[in-house]
């Protein structure tokens, strides 16, 4: 391999392995051009049989990002809901009779959430929609972004610069390797 090459692949990993979930943000929007790289990226993530049949739908007026974590708390009658506060959320959603909506998104979150850590913005994977996203207040808001009513929300990211740095964790799970 040449040398380009070798640093492009230890950047890769390293982003990879360095990626953590970023809970607390400042107060600096994201740029257009940030945020239309992690559309790009989720875009460009592998879909089952190629159907490609998500939708991806950036907000970055953060009343509109309060007045949708309001409906959540609504929905899920919780009093204290906040989606922490970010600077921009990107809405995964897909047609939920398409057989591989929930993995088709799970690899575009995935490549937003490794974008970000590429542009060094802060993410974290919001996942309470998921379960609420046909409740009426939600729905409305939802449709009210564009965003289809064949359509389920698997996840939201949360994205911002950065307030803090969040420190490395222990990663628990296992693999093995077999010979």
């Amino acid at each position: 391999m040449n040398n380009r090459k070798d640093a492009t692949m230890k950047d890769v990993i390293t982003t990879i392995l360095e990626r953590r979930s970023c809970r607390s943000f400042t107060e600096e929007s994201v740029s257009e051009v940030q945020i239309k790289t992690l559309l790009d990226c989720a875009l460009a993530a592998p879909s089952g049989r190629g159907l490609q049949t998500w939708k991806f739908t950036a907000v970055l007026n953060r009343e509109k990002i309060q007045k949708l974590a309001q409906a959540v708390a609504h929905a899920l009658h919780l009093e204290d809901y906040s989606m922490y506060h970010p600077a921009a959320i990107i809405i995964t959603s897909n047609e939920k009779d398409s057989k591989f909506w929930e993995v088709d998104n799970a690899c575009a979150m995935e490549n937003i959430y490794i974008a970000c850590e590429a542009l060094d913005l802060g993410c974290v994977w919001i996942n309470q929609l998921y379960t609420v996203y046909d409740e009426p207040q939600v729905r409305t808001l939802l449709s009210e972004f564009g965003i289809p009513e064949n359509h389920g929300v698997y996840g939201v990211a949360a994205i911002g610069h950065k307030k803090t740095v969040p420190a490395p964790k222990f990663i628990k799970g296992q693999y093995q390797i077999i010979r």
